[in-house]
């Protein structure tokens, strides 16, 4: 495993906490009262959810091609 498979696995396992967080976080009670008033989730619990897609996609593609070392 080179370093770019280390660091693409690391954006994944980040990106996967990420989503869980704001999995969790949008089943808070708070949430759900925002998201019952004015049909969306808070800003911090899309933000969590963003960041942990983006994550998880962007350490992927650099798991799969990244630049590779000789």
């Amino acid at each position: 495993m080179n370093v770019n498979q280390i660091f693409g696995a690391i954006g994944i396992v980040l990106g996967a906490v990420l989503v869980g967080v704001a999995y969790d976080s949008s089943n808070a009670p708070m949430d759900q009262i925002s998201e019952a008033l004015t049909g969306r989730y808070t800003d911090h619990t899309m933000w969590y959810l963003i960041l942990g897609i983006v994550a998880a996609v962007g350490g992927g593609l650099f798991a799969l091609f990244g630049k590779r070392s000789a």
